[in-house]
């Protein structure tokens, strides 16, 4: 389950975050999970919370976007969203996409206090 190490490396960045900009805690923390990311959500939601006691991360509401992964289709040349590795092209039907985003998962913000 590598979502529990991802957590770890988030739980890092918090709190480098915090010691670097002096806040005490963060209420909300916005992550951002493409369909190409490779990240199980409900798992990585799990993980946070596993580890968030002890941590300014305790208590705050985490949320998590899942947009679509981008590729572009080589047979319509047209920038199409995908839900997965291996889809058709959405407009033309073809296969022969190459992927051009969606595939990092983020930290877009935090609310502090």
């Amino acid at each position: 389950m590598h979502e529990m190490s991802l957590a770890g490396g988030i739980v890092r960045i918090v709190e480098d975050c915090a010691e670097r900009e002096a806040f005490e805690r963060v209420t909300v923390l916005r992550l951002s999970a493409p369909a190409l990311a490779g990240v199980e959500v409900r798992a990585l939601r799990f993980a946070l919370e596993a580890m968030a006691p002890g941590t300014r991360l305790a208590g705050a509401r985490i949320e998590i976007d899942e947009p679509p992964g981008q590729a572009w289709c080589l047979d319509c040349g047209t920038g199409v969203e995908i839900a997965a590795r291996g889809d058709a092209c959405p407009l033309c039907g073809g296969y022969k996409l190459q992927v051009t985003g969606g595939t990092e998962l983020k930290v877009i913000d935090l609310l502090v206090a």
